[in-house]
């Protein structure tokens, strides 16, 4: 017991030294409303709610953001989302960019996304089989489906 207490009490030490480890600054650039992607209001919604943490310039940071060593882990995701996909300058992107980012959305609603981690925190981000739907007429521009070979 009095050795499981030791290792506890300098997991808590480590803990608290990684505080003082210099993080990502959380910004939020400023982003032209023109560049913003224009989308009907439900997936909007949907868009707000489950990928604009990621993949957007308009991230809520959480608490935890602020907390090493979850704060690096929440900093890549953001980081890693807007390199893949950022919804704030999507009309900056070529109409090509546009219709793959779209077919990588229609996949990604079913298989991947958002990312498990991001749901252990934020259930509410959960797609349910109606938002996957929503979410994959708009990427198929109202097909209902989308050719998914790589031309």
């Amino acid at each position: 017991m009095r050795s499981f207490l030791m290792y506890l009490g300098a997991l808590a030490v480590i803990l608290g030294l990684l505080q003082f480890i210099p993080t990502y600054e959380k910004k939020d650039y400023p982003t032209d409303p023109k560049l913003e992607v224009k989308a009907p209001k439900k997936v909007m919604a949907i868009f707000k709610r489950s990928c604009y943490d990621c993949h957007s310039n308009k991230t809520n940071w959480p608490w935890y953001a602020d907390v090493a060593p979850m704060s690096w882990v929440v900093r890549r995701d953001v980081v890693e989302g807007r390199k893949a996909l950022n919804f704030s300058i999507w009309n900056s992107y070529s109409d090509t960019k546009k219709k793959e980012l779209k077919k990588q959305i229609y996949r990604s609603v079913v298989l991947a996304m958002p990312l498990p981690q991001y749901l252990w925190l934020h259930p509410e981000a959960k797609l349910s089989k109606e938002d996957k739907k929503i979410i994959q007429d708009w990427a198929s521009d109202g097909k209902g489906y989308i050719d998914l070979e790589v031309r």
